[in-house]
C-alpha cells in the first residue's frame, strides 16, 4: 500500500520576506527601504533649508510619517522573525533599527521638554544613522546574488552607498556641531542674553553698534566665530564642504572654527582617503577589463578542478594525448595519488 506523500509545509510571505535574502519578495521590500532611506535623508537635509522648510513643511512631513510607517513595520518584521528576539534587540543592527526611528516618534509628538534643548539636537542627527541601514540592505542583496554577478557592478555599488552614507553622517553632524552656535535660535538667545549684560554696565553705552552685536564663541577652543565665517547654515551647503574634503580639493571657501567641528574634519579627511583607495581598486579593474580584456570572473581563485589542470599539461606538453586520456579515466583516488608521487596507482 503506497504511502501518502508528505504534503511541504508552506512557509508565509512575510517570513520569507523578512528572512530569505535570496527571494524576491525580501529583494524588492529591500529595495523599497532603500529608496525611503535615500528620500528621508534628502528631506532631513532640506528641512534645515529655511525657504524650504517654510514653503514645503506638509510635503517633508509626509516623506517623513511615510517613511517612518516603513520603518517601524521592518523593525517589527525583524524582531519578530528573529531566532533570538533578545539578541536581535541589543544587536548592532536591532539598536540602529531601533534608533533610527524612536527620534522621528519624538519629533511627531512634538514634546515641548525637548524643544530647543540640546538633547533634541542629539536625537536630530541619530536619525542620520538610517543610511546605514541602506549599506546592509545593500550588503544583503550583494551577497544574495549568484557567483555570476559583475563584481565590478557590486563594488561600485557598496562604493557609492559608502561615499553617500559618509556625506550624510559627516555633513549632518558639521552642522548640528559647528553650525549649532549660529542658528536662528542660538542668535537670538545669544543677542538676548547679551544685551542684558551691556544694560546692566553703563560703559557699554558709548560701544559702537558693531561692538553691541553678539558674537557665538566656542566654549572648548575659546575661538569666536563672527558671521563672515559662519558657513554651516544648513546640511545641503555642508555637503558640499564635505564633497570637497573628501576630494582632498580643499578650496578654503568654507572650513570649521570650533574644536567639534575640526575632530569632524579630521575625521572625515580620514574617510576620504580611504574611499579614495576604493575608487582606485575599482577603476583600475574596470580599466583591466576594458583596456586588456582580464576578465571580471572572481571564481578564478577557487581551486582548479581535474579538467582544468590535465588540460593545462597537455598544452604545456607535459603530457600526451594518450597520458591525458589516461589521467582523465583514473578515478580520484588515482588522480590524488598521481599528483602526489606521480604515479598511477594499477
Amino acid at each position: 500500500m503506497n504511502q501518502p506523500l508528505k504534503e511541504t509545509p508552506r512557509v508565509h510571505l512575510l517570513h520569507v520576506m523578512f528572512t530569505d535574502p535570496k527571494a524576491p519578495a525580501f529583494l524588492a521590500w529591500q529595495g523599497v527601504l532603500n529608496l525611503l532611506i535615500f528620500t528621508s535623508c534628502i528631506s532631513m537635509a532640506f528641512e534645515t533649508v529655511e525657504s524650504v522648510a517654510t514653503n514645503y513643511h506638509g510635503v517633508l512631513f509626509a516623506v517623513e510619517c511615510s517613511a517612518l510607517a516603513f520603518f517601524t513595520l521592518d523593525y517589527l518584521g525583524n524582531l519578530f522573525f528573529a531566532e533570538n528576539r533578545v539578541r536581535y534587540i541589543f544587536s548592532f543592527w536591532g539598536l540602529v533599527d531601533l534608533i533610527s526611528i524612536l527620534p522621528s516618534y519624538l519629533m511627531i509628538l512634538n514634546l515641548t521638554a525637548l524643544q530647543g534643548a540640546k538633547v533634541f539636537r542629539i536625537l536630530r542627527v541619530v536619525r542620520v544613522l538610517r543610511v546605514l541601514k541602506m549599506a546592509r540592505t545593500t550588503l544583503q542583496q550583494i551577497t544574495s546574488q549568484s557567483k555570476s554577478a559583475n563584481p565590478i557592478v557590486s563594488n561600485l555599488r557598496i562604493y557609492l552607498i559608502a561615499l553617500f552614507s559618509v556625506m550624510m553622517i559627516s555633513s549632518t553632524l558639521m552642522y548640528y556641531v559647528e553650525g549649532g552656535f549660529y542658528t536662528g535660535d542660538a542668535l537670538t538667545a545669544g543677542q538676548k542674553a547679551f544685551d542684558a549684560q551691556l544694560a546692566a554696565d553703563p560703559a557699554s553705552k558709548d560701544l559702537p553698534e558693531a561692538d553691541r552685536k553678539f558674537v557665538p564663541v566656542d566654549p572648548i577652543g575659546g575661538n569666536p566665530i563672527p558671521t563672515d565665517k559662519q558657513f554651516f547654515t544648513s546640511i545641503p551647503a555642508a555637503m558640499w564642504w564635505c564633497i570637497v574634503t573628501l576630494t582632498t580639493t580643499g578650496y578654503g571657501d568654507m572650513y570649521p572654527v570650533s574644536f567639534g567641528g575640526r575632530v569632524i574634519a579630521g575625521g572625515t579627511m580620514l574617510l576620504g582617503l580611504v574611499l579614495f583607495g576604493i575608487l582606485m581598486n575599482i577603476v583600475g579593474k574596470t580599466l583591466m577589463v576594458l583596456l586588456f580584456g582580464e576578465s571580471v570572473d572572481e571564481s578564478r581563485n577557487e581551486p582548479p578542478t581535474r579538467e582544468t589542470v590535465v588540460k593545462t599539461m597537455l598544452e604545456t606538453k607535459l603530457i600526451s594525448g594518450a597520458r591525458y586520456d589516461a589521467l582523465m579515466g583514473m578515478s580520484s583516488e588515482q588522480f590524488r595519488d598521481f599528483l602526489e608521487n606521480g604515479t598511477a596507482v594499477r
